[in-house]
């Protein structure tokens, strides 16, 4: 099932907006080229939060 920036797993929910759609994005892909769920979010979720971190981006929202 591809997500959108409206329906996400929850498990990108405390992620700042700018790294939980390229999660999104990145999953989405993943999805595409046959990895499983499960599989494709904890890869997305990963490079996402490497994505943000190489542009100095917060990463999740500071009540979390």
């Amino acid at each position: 099932m591809p997500w959108t920036k409206e329906e996400y797993p929850d498990s990108l929910k405390n992620f700042m907006a700018p790294v939980r759609n390229k999660a999104i994005e990145i999953a989405n892909a993943l999805l595409e080229d046959g990895y499983e769920e499960g599989r494709a979010i904890a890869i997305a979720t990963a490079q996402a939060k490497e994505w943000g971190e190489n542009r100095d981006k917060q990463i999740r929202k500071k009540n979390a």
